[in-house]
This record gives C-alpha cells, sequence and structure tokens, in this order.
C-alpha cells in the first residue's frame, strides 16, 4: 500500500488532478449511464482544481527546469544519450502541447452552454433529474458509444495537462531513492538536511499490515505516525515497532 504526502501546494493541486484524470480514465470506457455521469462530474472537479490562473504557467516553468536538468547530464558515460534524448523529446512534446492550449484548462469547454447547464446543478443534491434537466436525461440514454465519443471529446480539451503533470510527476517520483526505516512504537521521525527541499514523501507498507500513516512534515522534518482502524473506522496509535519503505523526492 503506497501513500504520498505532498510538501507543497503545487504537488498537492497535481496529485489530485492525478487522481482525478486516473478516475476519469476508468469511467470513460464503462457503458452504463452513471459511469458516464460520474465521468462528467469527474471532467468539471478537473477544471474546477485546475481553474488558478498561474497553473499553467507553473507546470511550463516545471517543464523547462527539468529539461534544462537533464540537458545537463549529456557527456556523462553512465547515462545512455539515447534514453536522454527519449525523455527530453517527451518534455518537448508535452511542453508544445501544453502551451498551445488556450486558457485555462477546461477553457473551451466554457462556451458550451449546454456542458455549462448541467455543472451549474450539477452540485446540487439530486440537481439533475430528468425535469430539470430534460435535455442531458435523453443524452444518457443514448447509445453507449456515442456517450463515449461526446466524452472523449470534451476530455481532449484537458489532455495537453494530464500529459504534463504525469510526466512531471513521473520524473518527481523517479528522483527519490527509496529505504527500509522502523517506526519504533508506531512512531518515526526524521530530520531533513538542510539546504535541500524535497516535494514529495512516500510511504510503502505491506497491505497485510492493516495500518494507516498519518504523516506530516516540513523543509525541515517529516514524522510518521502508524495507525490501526477499529469497526466503526476510527484510528488509533500503533505501538509495535513496523518497517516500511519510505522515500523523498527532490
Amino acid at each position: 500500500m503506497l501513500y504520498e504526502y505532498p510538501f507543497h501546494e503545487g504537488i498537492r493541486t497535481m496529485l489530485r488532478l492525478e487522481h482525478l484524470f486516473d478516475r476519469l480514465g476508468q469511467l470513460m470506457p464503462r457503458e452504463s449511464p452513471m459511469d458516464h455521469h460520474f465521468a462528467l462530474v469527474t471532467i468539471f472537479e478537473i477544471m474546477d482544481v485546475a481553474s488558478r490562473a498561474d497553473l499553467k504557467s507553473d507546470l511550463l516553468m516545471e517543464l523547462d527546469k527539468h529539461k534544462t536538468l537533464l540537458n545537463g547530464y549529456r557527456g556523462n558515460p553512465s547515462i545512455s544519450e539515447e534514453a536522454l534524448d527519449g525523455a527530453i523529446s517527451n518534455i518537448d512534446r508535452v511542453f508544445n502541447s501544453l502551451n498551445e492550449l488556450q486558457g485555462k484548462a477546461g477553457h473551451a469547454l466554457t462556451a458550451n452552454e449546454w456542458l455549462m447547464s448541467i455543472r451549474s446543478r450539477i452540485s446540487i443534491p439530486g440537481g439533475t433529474c430528468e425535469f430539470d434537466l430534460p435535455a442531458y436525461y435523453a443524452w444518457q440514454r443514448f447509445d453507449a458509444s456515442r456517450r463515449r465519443a461526446d466524452l472523449m471529446r470534451w476530455a481532449g480539451t484537458l489532455m495537453p495537462l494530464a500529459e504534463a503533470i504525469s510526466v512531471l510527476l513521473n520524473l518527481l517520483r523517479d528522483s527519490g531513492v527509496p529505504h527500509k526505516v522502523v517506526a519504533q512504537g508506531g512512531q518515526y521521525q526524521q530530520s531533513l538536511p538542510p539546504g535541500k527541499l524535497y516535494q514529495l514523501l512516500r510511504v510503502r507498507l505491506e497491505s497485510g499490515d492493516e495500518l494507516v500513516p498519518e504523516i506530516s512534515g516540513h523543509r525541515l522534518m517529516v514524522m510518521v505516525r502508524l495507525m490501526l482502524q477499529d469497526e466503526e473506522g476510527r484510528l488509533k496509535n500503533s505501538t509495535a515497532d513496523t518497517s516500511f519503505e519510505l522515500t523523498l523526492c527532490a
């Protein structure tokens, strides 16, 4: 079981968007109207999370930073030039695709009055009943292939954002080296070296442990408390010495 903890808001936003894009990718290929309803809900959630005006510029800046970093490895005998070229080419492709995107993520969808009428009511409990949105009710009765084609067209306007986030998070995760640590009495604490700015903490537990990590951290220290859930879902401290895998990604 893998848990991730972001150290700042930018990574938190990317992880939320990755989660939503993953959900969208699972829902769209399905057949039922209910799955496609929640796929549309997910598209609107992505638009809400990605509404920050500076998100696109921040992602472009991060992509450019990684490209510069990778170019610095040229001529290193321990680095494959072919792999390096492939990674830089992928960053260039994603950068250009995102850079060509007009406005915020999903901006093109805001011109669709039918979609925006659904968006305005979808957060209201029961707000998409057939008597509220008869045209949406009719769309849900179309063939699954037709609904899927619509969803893919709408989601396509968000794909440059999805690809940029996927590339950046993969590069970030690959920067960390996992190591085994022990939570003595269910608690683990580690000081972080000054001057080293970490962006993401990853905690991997054995799936059979039935433990839930409570993670907190800042630029100087991280702490992991391992918790057990009772039958009602309430958490209590685990007092057992437990080993787990920890990765710090910069």
